[in-house]
């Protein structure tokens, strides 16, 4: 059974190549990335094509226009396929896009397929339902992502506009502070929003624990290398104001530090758990330890003090976000408002409302530049850590 499968998948990307060497140059479609992108995401269970990922990498590299038909061979690859092996693929490949940090990837907004309900076509046993579990709990997360990601870039351009306006305004820098803080606690939210996403996915058996998933599993351990040093970062930045922070952010401080710890504990058993099936980016792990118990204290002391804890609360949970409003055919304002903001989930991240704030990200991806035909690894590379800031 195993070999005619892999004849049959040999078949079926060979036969997918020809059809696209057919296909006739247009600004969506273009012959050689259908190609590379094809060959990239085979039916070879064991390993990606580094060379063809190399290949795609340097077509999004040598121009943004390439962007288009790339996505658009990347969706249909996707739509077309019934199988786990190529499902897996596709997403290490658009992992590695998205962390480029290339302006042109971080516009795409919500990922243009959808692998939430996916279920393997040529297999229905219980080892596929492992598998299955996997591939959506990997979707779900780059999803959220790449949409985050879009976001980033909508922030940044509203937040220079913010900037001269507070200039303008000659805001009190107390004031410029409090906004600072509540900026950097919302942005804390979204971060651990983020790590609880990439701590879902994980082979739920021995019978998925496969060459493929393991090279999935080495992807996300990258990533959650980064976003945890982010958050670690973040938190150290808040302890160090908490004398001057007031009874509103102290409360929305206090959610996220107990959050921390949670998710400290949470932390340890992944990685012991990926050291254990054979992740290798799960060797080199980041420190992992607990909010001191005195920082606890101090922000409830904070909040204790309050005479009216309960308002603040319900402030606290309408986080401030900037969002520019439509005066007229052709002119934006921009307005600062404590009333949160919904994402639309159908315009694919084109709601230019609701904003998220994320700083710009470290690349956990491998150079593919340095990748040459007969290198067979894993696309990514342990990164040399940061040095992490402890909180004791």
């Amino acid at each position: 059974m195993r070999l005619w499968r892999k004849v049959s998948g040999l078949l079926k990307d060979q036969n997918s190549v020809w059809i696209a060497s057919l296909s006739r140059r247009t600004a969506l479609r273009n012959p050689d990335i259908e190609a590379a992108v094809i060959k990239a995401t085979s039916h070879d269970e064991f390993s990606m094509n580094m060379k063809n990922v190399d290949r795609v990498f340097r077509w999004l590299r040598l121009s943004s226009t390439n962007l288009k038909p790339l996505i658009w061979a990347i969706s249909i690859r996707t739509e077309k396929t019934k199988s786990w092996v190529v499902a897996i693929k596709v997403l290490i490949l658009m992992h590695g896009l998205y962390s480029t940090r290339l302006p042109c990837v971080q516009r795409i907004g919500r990922l243009t397929f959808d692998l939430s309900n996916f279920e393997d076509g040529h297999s229905r046993n219980i080892e596929m339902q492992g598998i299955n579990a996997f591939i959506r709990a990997y979707f779900m997360f780059l999803d959220q992502k790449s949409y985050f990601l879009f976001m980033e870039m909508e922030e940044k351009r509203r937040m220079v506009k913010l900037n001269k306006n507070m200039v303008m305004q000659n805001l009190e820098n107390e004031e410029k502070e409090n906004y600072s803080m509540v900026q950097d606690l919302v942005l804390l939210e979204k971060l651990q929003t983020l790590l609880d996403m990439l701590l879902e996915i994980r082979p739920l058996s021995d019978s998925t624990i496969v060459p493929l998933i393991l090279e999935a599993m080495d992807c996300v351990v990258t990533e959650i290398f980064d976003v945890y040093s982010r958050i670690r970062l973040g938190i150290a930045r808040v302890l160090s104001r908490i004398n001057v922070i007031g009874k509103v952010e102290a409360t929305l401080a206090l959610k996220i530090m107990k959050k921390a710890n949670i998710q400290a504990v949470e932390l340890s058993l992944y990685f012991e758990f990926n050291r254990d099936i054979g992740v290798r980016n799960a060797e080199i792990c980041p420190i992992v330890d607990q909010i001191p118990n005195e920082e606890i204290k101090e922000l409830e002391e904070i909040i204790k003090g309050a005479s009216d804890t309960s308002e603040k609360i319900d402030e606290i949970n309408q986080h401030i976000v900037i969002y520019e409003k439509m005066e007229s055919e052709t002119k934006l304002k921009t307005i600062i408002t404590n009333r949160w903001e919904t994402f639309d989930e159908e315009h694919g991240g084109d709601d230019s409302s609701a904003i998220v704030k994320f700083t710009s990200r470290i690349n956990p991806f491998a150079d593919y530049s340095e990748l040459t035909s007969s290198t067979n690894n894993v696309p990514v590379k342990p990164q040399e850590l940061p040095d992490l800031i402890s909180f004791t």
